[in-house]
């Protein structure tokens, strides 16, 4: 199998808010998905559990998606809908008022993957280019970065680092970034919530991932190493290596 995932309490939580799945649906087409949940008690369970339920129930009745516009298109349709339901639960019942949810997805097809992002869980790509970060954190601190008020290494220790400016759920509507990406055979890619990416560098990561391990054992490893590292937060991990399917190549553009 050429996908993984895990999903950890860490080592301080009581309960753990994020949520993953992995799904394939009639054309072998294959959709990844982590949601960190956010809210009150057991309302972030709520948030994240929604929406990869959601995910699911959609993805299996999904067989017509061929080209990096159709997946972009879709996976904008299904986060709109989706983000209207959570917030239409949460006004419905108190107990789940304010609750959301960051998003990260992937829609791999045979020749490329979609990435859609909400919040700060991210997807890293390790090809033949290196490794990289391939979405940018929805983020308080993030955009201090970007507008030069501080340095990436005051982001790293900021005491605001969580605060998020966009995520599922907490408003009517909400904005995905979107990217595709021509994948080649054995490159990887890395979702994770940010109870991995606020623990671990990036060269760890990396190191990990260009390891001889066998991803369930890289996956493994990954959530090793941010329990190690105090294992505050929940962490999630969805490891992908690329298979080309020779029979599917001429049917999609990438």
């Amino acid at each position: 199998m050429n996908v993984v995932h895990i999903t950890d309490q860490g080592k301080v939580r009581t309960h753990n808010e994020d949520s993953v799945g992995v799904f394939v649906n009639q054309r072998n087409h294959l959709l990844a998905v982590v949601a960190d949940g956010m809210g009150g008690h057991l309302a972030g369970d709520k948030a994240s559990q929604m929406t990869v339920e959601q995910f699911k129930e959609r993805w299996n009745n999904q067989t017509n998606i061929t080209t990096p516009e159709e997946a972009e298109n879709w996976l904008k349709q299904q986060i709109s809908d989706i983000n209207l339901t959570i917030h239409q639960h949460a006004n419905a019942h108190s107990e789940c008022q304010g609750m959301g949810t960051t998003f990260v997805g992937a829609l791999f097809a045979n020749q490329f993957v979609t990435v859609g992002h909400i919040g700060d869980s991210r997807c890293y790509l390790l090809n033949k280019d290196g490794f990289s970060q391939i979405t940018e954190d929805h983020s308080l601190v993030n955009e201090l970065v970007k507008s030069g008020q501080i340095s990436q290494e005051d982001a790293d220790h900021h005491p605001k680092k969580n605060i998020l400016i966009r995520a599922l759920g907490t408003n009517e509507q909400v904005d995905i970034d979107l990217k595709t990406v021509c994948l080649e055979e054995e490159d990887l890619l890395l979702l994770c919530s940010d109870g991995l990416s606020n623990k671990i560098t990036t060269e760890e990561m990396e190191k990990v991932l260009i390891s001889s391990w066998s991803l369930q054992e890289k996956a493994d490893h990954l959530v090793t190493l941010a329990n190690d590292q105090g294992g505050e937060d929940n962490i999630t991990v969805v490891l992908y290596k690329h298979e080309i399917n020779m029979t599917q190549k001429s049917e999609e553009l990438c």
